[in-house]
């Protein structure tokens, strides 16, 4: 044979060799196989490894491998996850607009419940049916709650061409009621319309909104302008018109809207960048005027003698309601005595249904319907203050800056004042307490805000990919085409 052809047979016999299966042939006994040679062998004949038990590897306590792993603990995983995924659930685009919307409507559900609660035996009193205020609060929440709508729907641009003529109308309203004749006193204050049967008009009320819309428009142009750098463009005309609505309001003798016209003007300039010495300037002269209009009124000086009042009062000094108040919230303990079994409000309390109604639920609902309450107002304020926060729009800024600034100061000062810890100032608890006047425009402000949260570029998106037409065409354009013969 050549030796070509003998090279070619050994070459071929060689390669045989080495495909055969090394599995197959058994090793001579004593005659261990190399490592790799037996690992060839067992992926060849398809033999698997021993599966080891979960644990048993790395020293016993991890996944295998060599070494010793200690295992995570459960215990703070769990709060860690939860925290986690509140946190992403709070950072999603539409939480805002949810919370404003599911809050303001439990707050005005439950003051609904809690107005016929408390109202009962006042409308008795005066000759009334028991649901007297209860229909005319639900007429008003109706009213308000197409008005929330409407705003929520508006685009900014409606929203801003708007400012003007709601100031416009505000103040005809609130130099109507100074003229004699027309307008209405109540409770010693000169503030009110007569529109004919039992319905009544609070413009001051209108007040709020109409300073938050047109002093956040006048500061959104200033600022486009670069013109807020300046004091005297920071402060005219936007402090000038609102000491002009501090006027009309102090001439009706409302001390405690004009506190909350207050608030919202502190809130404007504060979103505008006011320096501190400015605002030590604006707050010294405004305590100055306080301090003078509390000193000139035996009636507000016996309000503000009956912060923290402890004891039996006497029914003819002016602490009584302050009191009874608190003697309300003290009997209703963990969870109250039950709607409708209010003691104080059977002529104890004076004004049950409106001022202090944060006492009958303290009363009837116990702690645990007083800490919702706050919690509710809670999570608005700070809905909107993250709307506030997240926009490029400066006038989206300075009006929900403003109407969160609005909602939660009238809060803080009502339940101060139930509380003792403030002066009882005679404002209304913000979508709970009675009164259609405060409560139309206190609903269009929310429907603001809802708005506001609802034109962020995030939301917008989200909100597009909910609609059902939407997501049908969004999910047609992912399925791919498939050939005749696929199914």
């Amino acid at each position: 044979m050549p030796a070509d052809e003998r090279f070619a047979v050994r070459r071929e016999s060689a390669r045989a060799s080495v495909s055969r299966p090394l599995a197959a042939a058994p090793a001579p006994a004593g005659v261990p196989l190399p490592p790799g040679l037996a690992l060839r062998g067992r992926l060849a004949t398809g033999a698997r490894r021993p599966e080891t038990p979960r644990g048993s590897g790395r020293g016993g306590s991890g996944r295998g491998g060599s070494g010793s792993r200690t295992p995570r603990s459960g215990r703070g995983g769990g709060p860690r996850r939860a925290f986690e995924r509140a946190r992403r659930a709070w950072d999603r685009p539409l939480t805002a607009y949810y919370v404003i919307l599911g809050s303001s409507l439990l707050i005005t559900v439950l003051g609904l419940v809690m107005v016929y609660s408390a109202s009962m035996i006042k409308a008795l009193d005066i000759s009334k049916p028991a649901t007297y205020f209860f229909g005319k609060q639900f007429l008003a929440a109706v009213i308000g709650g197409g008005l929330m709508l409407i705003a929520a729907r508006m685009p900014v641009k409606l929203h801003r061409g708007l400012a003007y003529p709601i100031l416009m109308v505000t103040v005809f309203l609130m130099v109507l009621v100074q003229v004699p004749g027309i307008g209405m006193s109540v409770n010693g204050n000169q503030n009110w319309l007569y529109l004919g049967g039992p319905f009544q008009l609070q413009p001051s009320e209108f007040g709020k909104l109409a300073l938050i819309l047109w002093g956040a428009d006048l500061l959104a142009r200033k600022q486009d302008k670069r013109l807020l750098t300046q004091w005297k463009h920071m402060l005219v005309p936007l402090v000038p018109v609102a000491f002009m609505l501090l006027g009309l309001i102090m001439l009706g003798g409302d001390m405690g809207t004009a506190i909350i016209l207050t608030a919202i003007l502190f809130g404007l300039l504060w979103l505008a960048g006011a320096p501190t010495r400015l605002f030590a300037g604006v707050l010294g002269f405004a305590a100055v005027l306080a301090f003078l209009l509390i000193w000139t009124s035996p009636n507000r000086m016996s309000r503000l003698s009956c912060m923290g009042i402890v004891g039996e009062p006497d029914p003819e000094a002016g602490c009584w309601q302050a009191a009874h108040g608190i003697y309300a919230l003290a009997s209703g303990g963990w969870f109250g005595s039950g709607l409708g079994a209010s003691v104080e409000k059977w002529g104890q309390l004076p004004e049950p249904h409106t001022d202090f109604i944060f006492a009958i639920t303290g009363e009837e609902l116990g702690l645990a319907g007083t800490l919702s309450v706050l919690a509710l107002f809670a999570a608005l304020g700070y809905a909107g203050i993250r709307v506030a926060g997240r926009t490029e729009d400066p006038f989206v800024r300075y009006a929900a800056g403003g109407v969160t600034t609005w909602i939660t100061a009238q809060a803080v000062i009502n339940i101060g004042a139930v509380l003792g810890l403030l002066p009882i100032a005679g404002v209304p608890l913000p979508l709970f307490s009675y009164g259609g006047s405060a409560l139309l425009p206190t609903m269009f402000a929310v429907g603001l805000m809802i708005a506001f949260a609802r034109e962020d570029p995030a939301a917008k998106a989200a909100l597009a990919m909910r609609r059902p037409g939407v997501r049908w065409k969004t999910m047609r354009r992912r399925v791919k085409k498939r050939s005749s013969g696929e199914r």
